[in-house]
């Protein structure tokens, strides 16, 4: 896959700062959105062309009811398109609370002394990772604080431990990681370890503002965290997740920023962000948050929609922070991974009894959607979505520039729903109750009745049969 990325005031040079705040402004106030534009922009991207700044900028400014219908009607055609009905599920576990950073919108920040600081241990990690393949986690995503003892080989050795723990038949498949920016030898380690996707978050892409919310700590360097990817890239890690946290600054230049920072890794690596998350601030211990930028429930849903018109190639992540009315709202324009049985307070998942109301003491931030997984995947299947648990890119080298080879004309479709059914019906014979199971192989069953190759439709009923028989971890 041969990209062709846009030429912007600053060159793209690998592990050089490329943000341009006025350049940025100057598309959003300059853009006209006409009827005839937005519509050219959105069938622009139903062709699996990424859009411009000056595209995306003609999206972010349309205001008309009629004309946002038909953004979000553009990206759920989009959706169905490239990724089908099956929806990743993953978990996130929360290794340890110190932190030397004073984020202003963050209760891990070095100066709430609320917060209760807990890292676990190697033998408390196993027993949290036990607890989720106990329900059916086979996907997680590690995170943290960024202290000095969270050092890359401790992020390695944490890594391996999860790798290691085998309950049943449960295990853990894939673990991605959402931690500090490394220097080449720290990203070169937890490659080595075997991480999926490295997430890094920007929190915003407006330099003055992210001054303004990142008070001391190594954080603070703008520039160090804006260019992480480029070290991850340098040393072979290739699969990234983008992030902003929304509501720290006006959220149109936020998503054209993300757009900008894709450009980036296109022109320097020939690979696209593998994710895009987009958390909206949260309650959390000690949160400290000008209410300027917060992002209405309207712009949120318009936003995600531009964004999966935006990169039609790349996943979007929409997490357990927002309620269950706002995450299925959402699936319908792009949202392709959610999380589900999340609990972030350290250590929570190995309770045995776990109190209704969160305690900010012990979390980043506060959930809004604190279903169990198998509420989660109960609901998917109530809405016709497949439940997938799938790794198989991972396992078979479809990551970074290979990744996009594939995505990016729409062939991973191809590949995610019979993968996303395997996993399904693993989860159905492991962990389903019997009301669950019933709805799940009537989708399974459906789902097969609509693929196109008798051959192919053989194969996967033959690997269905032996998942019934005792079989686990099969995938195309």
């Amino acid at each position: 896959m041969k990209f062709n990325p846009e030429q912007y005031r600053i060159a793209d040079e690998k592990s050089r700062p490329f943000i341009d705040p006025d350049e940025i402004w100057n598309f959003i106030n300059s853009a006209e959105p006409t009827p005839e534009k937005v519509r050219a922009i959105i069938q622009k991207s139903l062709n699996k062309q990424r859009l411009s700044l000056a595209d995306t900028a003609v999206l972010v400014q349309t205001t008309d009811p009629v004309l946002v219908e038909e953004i979000k009607e553009g990206a759920r055609e989009l959706k169905r398109r490239v990724y089908g009905n099956r929806m990743v599920l993953f978990a996130p576990l929360y290794l340890g609370n110190l932190c030397q950073n004073n984020c202003q919108y963050c209760g891990f920040r070095s100066t709430n002394t609320e917060q209760t600081r807990v890292t676990l241990t190697q033998e408390q990690i196993v027993k949290e990772v036990e607890a989720l393949e106990s329900v059916g986690q086979k996907r997680l995503v590690l995170s943290l604080g960024e202290h000095k003892s969270y050092d890359a080989e401790f992020l390695a050795q944490c890594v391996r431990t999860v790798y290691s723990v085998k309950k049943g038949n449960g295990e853990i498949r894939r673990v991605n990681l959402n931690a500090a920016p490394l220097d080449h030898a720290g990203f070169k380690l937890v490659h080595e370890a075997g991480i999926g996707t490295f997430q890094i978050f920007q929190e915003t892409y407006h330099p003055e503002t992210y001054k303004t919310y990142h008070l001391s700590g190594p954080k603070r360097d703008f520039d160090w965290r804006l260019t992480a990817f480029d070290r991850a890239q340098d040393v072979g890690l290739d699969d990234n997740g983008f992030g902003v946290l929304f509501g720290l600054y006006d959220w149109r230049y936020e998503v054209l920023a993300l757009i900008r920072h894709t450009n980036h890794l296109e022109a320097c690596y020939n690979v696209g962000p593998h994710t895009i998350s987009f958390p909206r601030i949260k309650d959390a211990s000690a949160v400290n948050v000008s209410p300027e930028f917060m992002v209405g429930d309207d712009d949120f849903v318009k936003l995600i929609a531009i964004l999966r018109l935006a990169v039609p190639y790349t996943g979007l992540i929409l997490t357990a922070r927002e309620p269950s009315s706002i995450r299925k709202a959402a699936l319908e324009f792009g949202v392709s991974q959610l999380d589900g049985g999340t609990k972030l307070e350290i250590g929570s998942y190995a309770e045995e009894e776990h109190p209704d109301n969160q305690d900010l003491k012990r979390e980043q931030f506060k959930i809004n959607d604190d279903r169990s997984l198998a509420e989660v995947v109960d609901d998917l299947l109530d809405n016709k979505y497949i439940p997938s648990f799938c790794t198989a890119c991972y396992r078979r080298g479809r990551t970074g520039e290979h990744f996009m080879e594939f995505s990016v004309p729409g062939f991973i479709k191809r590949f995610c729903t019979p993968n996303a059914v395997l996993t399904l019906a693993e989860y159905i014979v492991d962990y389903a109750s019997p009301s669950t199971a019933e709805k799940g192989w009537r989708l399974i069953d459906e789902t097969i009745a609509e693929l196109e190759g008798d051959k192919f439709k053989d194969e996967l009923v033959s690997r269905l049969e032996k998942i019934k028989q005792g079989e686990r971890d099969l995938y195309f």
